[in-house]
């Protein structure tokens, strides 16, 4: 497949950001990336516009770093309590995911600042209660350390066995005594 060279004008996903110079097939950057003005192809005048992009650039990345640290101090202040319903062993029926603790961040924030699931490092799901930390990324130098208190609800005894009247068997019994002959 022929690939050419084209300087992105935005930053797109999985492709790189606004000042890039990055190789793709030609047909992508003909029929999608300069017509929807998202990459310029390589010429001398579009070269000498690369030093206004990667200011543009700089401008976006400073913004969103600063954004993440102030993100991080709110998130690091916060103690959030989460419910998880337990039986009597105190096994728990369910888990604590990172979309559960993205979606409550939201509701603790106010709703107006939205984190991504994937953004938060969870090596498996929360299943026990106790106090938790969890990592999350906001920025790839910003993390945030967000303490999670997990409260055991719902401790269910166990239900008792139904009692056997005398002279019925049940079907481990008959089973046990017709093959034990």
């Amino acid at each position: 497949m022929p690939t050419t060279e084209v300087i992105l004008t935005e930053k797109i996903a999985h492709l790189g950001a606004e000042a890039d110079v990055v190789k793709v097939k030609r047909g992508y950057a003909r029929n999608f990336l300069i017509p929807q003005q998202k990459a310029l192809e390589i010429t001398p005048a579009t070269m000498r516009r690369l030093t206004g992009l990667k200011q543009k650039r700089a401008e976006r990345e400073g913004r969103e770093h600063n954004e993440a640290e102030e993100l991080a101090r709110k998130i690091n202040k916060l103690k959030i309590t989460m419910e998880l319903e337990t039986g009597a062993t105190g096994k728990a029926f369910g888990s604590i995911t990172a979309a559960d603790l993205a979606d409550r961040l939201k509701a603790e924030l106010g709703g107006k600042i939205e984190i991504d699931r994937h953004r938060i490092v969870l090596e498996r799901p929360i299943k026990e209660a106790g106090e938790h930390e969890v990592t999350i990324k906001l920025h790839h130098d910003v993390t945030a350390k967000l303490k999670v208190i997990v409260k055991a609800i719902g401790d269910v005894a166990p239900a008792p066995a139904p009692e056997e009247e005398p002279g019925e068997k049940t079907y481990k019994a008959k089973f046990k005594a017709k093959h034990t002959k």
